[in-house]
């Protein structure tokens, strides 16, 4: 029998949020690889979009991928966490010290 392991799930790592859609909001990510859910996010230079945590080493993380996204060459519309919740740590993707203070900025609290 093959085994076969599934990814995170569309927001498995949310255990809490803001009433209606006040956590989320619509966003840009840059061109690049497959991305899961629970991907920590950072704004693009030019402040328009967001790129996966970590692309830059001042880079500070603003939000939280939603749902998985697939590869693309150009840029790709989705949903993220970016303020008012409460996340599980085991879930996201790019979490270090740094990441766990900037979303405590948003009032994302890793738990």
């Amino acid at each position: 029998m093959q085994i076969q392991t599934q990814g995170v799930q569309t927001a498995e790592f949310l255990l809490t949020e803001a009433p209606g859609s006040l956590s989320r909001e619509q966003i840009a990510v840059a061109a690049g690889h497959a991305l899961p859910a629970g991907q920590l996010l950072e704004q693009d230079a030019d402040g328009t979009g967001y790129a996966p945590y970590g692309t830059t080493e001042d880079g500070k993380a603003a939000a939280i991928l939603y749902a998985p996204l697939r590869a693309s060459e150009g840029k790709r519309r989705a949903t993220a966490i970016v303020r008012l919740a409460e996340v599980a740590e085991a879930r996201l993707t790019g979490l270090d010290a740094k990441a766990r203070t900037d979303l405590l900025a948003a009032f994302i609290a890793v738990r």
